[in-house]
């Protein structure tokens, strides 16, 4: 089967990075999150006429987040309205060591406690404070 977007050497395009961006009411609660609990650095900031960020990015290592507010989406684009409410992500991080990991999310809601699964990991997933699922787990 050929892929319709090949080339014309009937190669796919590459593709580098997937990077996510979060839409959410306000930024920074959940750079907090990342940097606070898990060591990761903001790369990017972008705050607004009122001096809250509209928009900011956070990185650790090869794992980057972007969030955006909602209220800076729909001054760029108020069409877009219909397009970003109702949808729904969770991210799923894997890690050296879930213990670790574990200790620095105490306190953060979970949404499923630690559990092994079928296809051997054991994970925990819990929520951001954008609303977001996060899950991590270890394989073993």
């Amino acid at each position: 089967m050929t892929d319709s977007k090949a080339d014309s050497q009937g190669r796919s395009p590459a593709l580098k990075q997937l990077t996510p961006v979060l839409i959410v009411d306000a930024v920074e609660p959940c750079v907090k999150f990342w940097t606070d609990r898990l060591g990761f650095e903001i790369t990017n900031k972008v705050p607004g006429d009122d001096g809250k960020l509209i928009f900011a990015s956070v990185q650790k290592g090869p794992v980057e987040i972007m969030y955006q507010t909602r209220a800076s989406v729909l001054s760029e684009d108020p069409g877009a309205a219909r397009d970003i409410m109702g949808h729904s992500v969770a991210l799923f991080i894997t890690v050296d060591d879930l213990d670790n990991i574990e200790k620095s999310l105490a306190g953060a809601p979970v949404v499923k406690p630690r559990h092994d699964t079928f296809y051997g990991s054991t994970e925990i997933y819990v929520r951001e404070p954008g609303g977001n699922t996060v899950g991590f787990a270890q394989f073993s």
